[in-house]
């Protein structure tokens, strides 16, 4: 059974600008902003600006133009902070692990020999949050 798009999650309201974020790059199709619940330093999210719930309902031309922004998140924050590789998540239903129900990637760098935090664990320090988006900044093409 399909579920509607709530146009009031948190990401809804983050792309109208009623909730603050640490913003890496913006465009018309794409937000990337840094995870304020970082499961790695440089934990960045990209979010599509069409309103679609997850992969099962959001257009495909939405879809491609999201995921050339995810490559283009992952090769700045492999480059800004200096990273051994990267993980995408993407999480569709809450069966699938999805808690925030609007279309996006996470792009977590990763290193050799070091494990990810939990899911959903402490909040970082914006001025943490904002160094390593600057990074990020610094190295996007």
């Amino acid at each position: 059974m399909a579920v509607a798009y709530d146009p009031d999650n948190i990401f809804a309201k983050i792309l109208r600008g009623d909730i603050p974020c640490v913003k890496v790059f913006e465009d018309e199709k794409a937000l990337a902003f840094m995870d304020v619940m970082p499961r790695a330093d440089g934990h960045v999210l990209v979010i599509s600006k069409t309103p679609g719930r997850n992969i099962f309902d959001l257009p495909a031309e939405a879809l491609s133009d999201l995921i050339l922004r995810v490559q283009k998140a992952a090769r700045a924050v492999v480059k800004g902070m200096g990273a051994d590789g990267v993980t995408l998540h993407q999480f569709n239903e809450p069966a699938g692990g999805q808690s925030v129900f609007h279309m996006h990637f996470h792009v977590i760098p990763r290193w050799e020999g070091v494990a990810l935090r939990p899911h959903g664990g402490a909040m970082a320090e914006p001025a943490l949050l904002e160094s390593h988006a600057a990074k990020i900044r610094a190295a996007l093409d």
